[in-house]
């Protein structure tokens, strides 16, 4: 759970943790473009650091992902000044960046409150509403990569070759996965799976679940590291959405399960595959967002490339048991172990969201279907691709948006996020979908691959 103090100057600074055992600190913020920015300090500054914070400008609040402005109705331009302030609860040394430790950070105004548009505390925000409304939420994020060769500096060779899911690949990846698992485990991540995938050089790996901010925050220190380990192995991680046009990408899945004080909500109820009344209603009210939740999740004009049927990248909006063509996918476990291994999957997401906003928006979107009493449509089997148009309208299967301004659009229309995020947080969103959208609308797919390659 995030511990930043409510207002700054914080006392007690790092009085209340062990020093850091590094010369210098990395305190990371995510942009609206889902591009993890940073400042540093030296390890001797930490405890200053903690306690007023370091400046960072509020204009990366409308940056898009090529690193170019855009000016919303309440954030961007050249003015102000912020401050980032540690968690330093979830302070770890890179073992992966010797030397080196890492915080997240959240921000604040010079005045010393919260900075409304700050992800991450939009974040902790939804999760304490959750926690109000009785509920516990555990989420991870799934990472999909690519390797590359380090000496191909303009596109992307694939580092290693073989069958999807193959021994052969994974022959070629043994010590590279033995050593980022271990790295991981050495920064406090436990790795639940590792596996090749099914694109050129794909692998993909999946962690331990928690509590909803520290889930975002492992998939930023995941990244990292995976980033990391590949260039101590003479490779290049490619996480962006589309790794070559007309093919399969990577994506950021999210699972997540919910639980009140009588046990877990997606099981041991008498509602679809076990679910109680308010674990339905809580992924009706994800299924009824997820055009909107794409904007945050996937908004990226490359994110498109990716978000194609019959690659399992849950582009229609329904749901299904163990269905991945639905965006919503229910996963019930082995038989008799449904009490801690039902939970459900997002597959819609990608590198380019901010998993701050992805978990926020999407506690956001099933508390209010809790509040609601949503109840889910019939369930889909199969590849909506296939069904007639008959069999699509009675099934009230849609596609979900296609475009960056699509969705956008249907962001802009969600009243569930646009009052959980807050006007300054929401139109900084808007504004940076829709300057990306409409900066590379005429461009190729090509030329989106390149863009994107190396930015996440």
């Amino acid at each position: 759970m995030a511990t930043t103090p409510d207002r700054i100057p914080a006392e007690g600074g790092t009085a209340l943790i062990d020093k850091p055992n590094a010369s210098m600190v990395a305190l990371s913020f995510v942009d609206n473009a889902g591009i993890t920015r940073v400042k540093a300090v030296p390890g001797q500054r930490l405890e200053h650091a903690s306690r007023y914070g370091v400046g960072v400008s509020p204009c990366f609040e409308t940056f898009a992902f090529d690193d170019l402005m855009a000016v919303g109705r309440y954030l961007g331009g050249p003015d102000g000044d912020l401050r980032l302030i540690p968690d330093l609860t979830r302070m770890t040394g890179l073992a992966c960046q010797p030397g080196w430790a890492w915080a997240p950070a959240d921000k604040y105004t010079q005045d010393g409150a919260r900075f409304a548009a700050c992800q991450r505390h939009f974040a902790a925000r939804q999760a304490e509403a959750a926690r109000a409304a009785g509920l516990r939420l555990s989420m991870a994020f799934e990472t999909e990569w690519s390797v590359g060769r380090a000496d191909d500096t303009d596109g992307f060779t694939p580092a290693i070759h073989g069958p999807a899911y193959g021994m052969v690949r994974l022959g070629q990846v043994a010590d590279y996965a033995a050593d980022l698992v271990a790295v991981l485990d050495r920064q406090g991540i436990t790795v639940d799976q590792f596996h090749p995938e099914y694109a050129p050089g794909q692998l993909e790996l999946s962690i331990e679940p928690s509590e909803p901010v520290a889930a975002a925050d492992d998939a930023v220190l995941v990244r990292h590291t995976i980033r990391q380990v590949s260039v101590q192995h003479g490779w290049r991680a490619l996480l962006a959405p589309c790794i070559e046009p007309g093919g399969t990408g990577s994506g950021a899945h999210l699972h997540l399960s919910v639980h009140d004080d009588r046990g877990p909500l997606f099981a041991r109820g008498e509602g679809p595959h076990g679910m109680r009344p308010t674990g339905e209603a809580f992924l009706a009210g994800i299924l009824r967002e997820l055009p909107a939740l794409v904007a945050a999740g996937a908004g990226n004009p490359a994110s498109f490339l990716r978000l194609e049927p019959s690659r399992w990248a849950g582009v229609w909006q329904c749901w299904g048991r163990e269905t991945r063509e639905a965006a919503l996918r229910f996963v019930t476990g082995v038989r008799g172990t449904e009490d801690w291994a039902a939970n459900a999957e997002i597959k819609c997401f990608d590198a380019t969201g901010n998993p701050y906003l992805i978990v926020g928006s999407v506690i956001a979107a099933g508390l209010a279907g809790v509040a609601e009493q949503l109840r889910l449509p019939p369930e889909i089997t199969g590849d909506p691709v296939t069904f007639d148009a008959e069999a699509l309208m009675m099934s009230d299967v849609r596609r979900l948006p296609t475009t960056p301004t699509e969705a956008a659009d249907q962001l802009a229309a969600s009243r569930p996020l646009a009052g959980a995020m807050g006007v300054e947080l929401h139109d900084a969103l808007l504004t940076v979908r829709r300057a990306e959208a409409e900066r590379y609308a005429e461009a190729s797919a090509e030329e989106l691959v390149a863009l994107t390659r190396w930015r996440f």
